[in-house]
């Protein structure tokens, strides 16, 4: 379609994971926080960020990150769809050079189109020993670029029993007839843009409102391997009655959040 000016249209992804890990006692559950902030810290969630921006055909125009005390990370980009001159680039934008990505990766630009957000939430209960992390992160662009293909990337780069992803198309733009478009490719789901063999992995639904280009899908982990939410614990060192009781707690868990209502 050939456009009259620029495409307006911002097509915005957020994407939202849960970790959940069984800690019994307060050494295990400093420990587990420990790794968290330690494998989610900013530096790690930043890396990812640049292959994100780079899957998506971004130019970093600028990073900012934080860890926070006692726990939690954040980070944003902002990115730039096409090159400018660097005359044109504000002094304040480090262009990402501080985090040394590939060079391929950075290119000087002016911020007109789009930015990537994370926030971690490191969380613990200790009544029923579950520890939660959560991340969210947005990807909002506008022009050609679309950040629906990022999502079989993001999913790989995180631990994910539960997942709720929003992709929400905002605006309009005009082609050289003055016609106006409110979506500039195809989809019927985000399902469609996550690999068949992740899906398999997944109990999924979708909630669709094609009138307000809004899509949305929850996914929740089939099966649970407790020796993966065992935090410095082998699985055989507990009775098989524990064993079912932990794997119960934690299904319960991971339903409350994946209906976003207290049910148990």
């Amino acid at each position: 379609m050939q456009l009259y000016g620029f495409n307006n249209l911002t097509k915005t992804l957020s994407f939202n994971i849960y970790d959940i890990c069984y800690a019994r006692t307060e050494r295990e559950h400093r420990d587990y926080i420990a790794y968290i902030d330690e494998q989610y810290n900013s530096e790690r969630i930043t890396k990812i960020m640049i292959d994100l921006a780079g899957k998506i055909g971004a130019n970093i125009l600028n990073i900012s990150k934080q860890d926070y005390d006692p726990q939690g990370a954040s980070v944003n980009l902002l990115l730039a769809e096409e090159p400018v001159p660097e005359s044109e680039v504000d002094v304040s934008c480090n262009l990402g050079k501080n985090f040394q990505p590939a060079k391929d990766r950075v290119m000087l630009g002016h911020l007109d189109k789009s930015h990537i957000t994370v926030h971690t939430y490191p969380e613990y209960y200790p009544d029923n020993n579950v520890s939660t992390f959560r991340v969210d992160i947005e990807v909002s662009t506008c022009g050609t670029i679309t950040p629906l293909n990022t999502l079989d990337m993001l999913i790989a780069s995180f631990d994910s029993d539960i997942m709720t992803i929003d992709y929400k198309v905002r605006g309009f733009t005009r082609d050289t007839n003055g016609k106006k478009s409110f979506l500039d490719h195809k989809i019927t789901s985000i399902q469609d843009y996550i690999d068949d063999a992740t899906l398999r992995k997944y109990d999924a639904m979708d909630i669709n409102v094609y009138q307000t280009n809004s899509f949305h899908t929850k996914m929740l982990i089939k099966e649970i391997n407790l020796q993966n939410y065992l935090f410095n614990t082998d699985v055989y060192e507990l009775l098989p009655k524990v064993r079912l009781e932990i794997t119960d707690r934690l299904r319960k868990e991971m339903i409350e959040i994946f209906s976003g209502m207290n049910i148990y």
